[in-house]
Formats: C-alpha cells, structure tokens, sequence
C-alpha cells in the first residue's frame, strides 16, 4: 500500500517560516504498527529545507507532491487549520480514488467533508480507528 502522508506546512503563517512538524512521528508510527506494509511518503522528509527554495524549485517540489498524491492508494492528511497546498493533495488523492484520511478539528469544512473518506478530530482518534482495524480494509472506506 502506498501511503501519501500530507499536511500542514505554511499554512497561513505570512513569514517564511513553516509550522511544527512534530505531527508526522506519531502517525507514522501508527502506520507502522496497524499497516507495517504500508509504504510513506512524507514530502516534508524529502524536502525539509524547501522553505528555503527559489521559485522554479518551489513550483517542481509542488508539482512532484501533487502527482504523488495523485498515485497514492491513501492519503493521510493532518490539517490543524487551513492548508493549501494540503487541500490540493487532498482533491487529487480522491480525484484519482485513493482513500482520504483526514486528522482535522475542521470537521464542517467543505473541502475536508467533500474529499475525505474519514475525518478524525485529533490523533489519538485516528490511532484508535486505526486499532479497531480501520487500516485494514480501505477500499470500503471509500464513499
């Protein structure tokens, strides 16, 4: 299974700097516990100095994310508050049938609500879905 994990990274901030990535460690341990054949792809590891970027290799960075998540076969989305970038992931996971994944208190939102298979209000609900063997069978999840 190839796992697409996406998230928050800029966000809103207006300076050049992103937000705490601390999220990503635990649901990468989930996965490894609950699906240890999943195989993740965190574009955050792959460029974690991307902040840092000029503008072509912004653009490839961001085209390569997209089509990754557009290949994926599930997408694990962690979106404490607006993400645009993530909200992209998101439309082009589902576009393209992958199970949408979605960790966000913006349960109301309609990109979250249109795209996402599942919404969790914070981790440890995913972990517990997760624990329940939610991970076990995807394809039904979708909608």
């Amino acid at each position: 299974m190839n796992v697409f994990l996406a998230g928050i990274i800029q966000g809103s901030l207006a300076e050049a700097t992103i937000h705490d990535q601390d999220w990503r460690t635990p649901i990468k341990r989930v996965l490894a516990t609950h699906r240890p054949d999943a195989e993740i792809y965190c574009h955050y590891s792959v460029h974690p100095n991307s902040i840092t970027y000029d503008l072509p290799e912004i653009k490839d960075t961001l085209a390569d994310g997209f089509q990754r998540s557009a290949d994926c076969d599930l997408l694990i989305a962690y979106v404490p508050s607006a993400s645009m970038g993530t909200a992209i992931e998101i439309y082009e996971a589902h576009r393209n049938n992958a199970v949408v994944l979605t960790i966000s208190p913006m349960a109301p939102n309609w990109v979250l609500r249109a795209y996402s298979d599942e919404i969790f209000a914070d981790i440890p609900a995913f972990e517990s879905f997760a624990a329940a063997g939610g991970l076990d069978d995807l394809p039904a999840r979708r909608k």
